[in-house]
């Protein structure tokens, strides 16, 4: 999996660092007893996965492989052991 870097795009650490926060702003308002600041936090949750899906269809994610490119990959990587 590290020779893929799956993750490793604009797109995905965005994507991810607005969803942490969303999920601290929850545990923060799920601590204080407070229901509405708890499903807010989760709609930045929700907001996070847009963002990320967005910028993915913009240029900034990785591109998809074809099943042709995946089992290249698998002979070069087996070829090269």
């Amino acid at each position: 999996m590290a020779g893929s870097s799956h993750g490793h795009t604009p797109a995905a650490w965005t994507g991810v660092i607005i969803a942490f926060i969303g999920f601290c702003i929850s545990g923060a308002f799920m601590v204080m007893a407070d229901p509405l600041g708890f499903w807010a936090g989760l709609v930045v949750v929700a907001l996070g996965g847009v963002v990320g899906m967005v910028m993915r269809s913009m240029g900034l994610g990785q591109p998809k492989t074809s099943s042709q490119q995946v089992v290249r990959a698998r002979e070069t990587a087996s070829a090269d052991a």
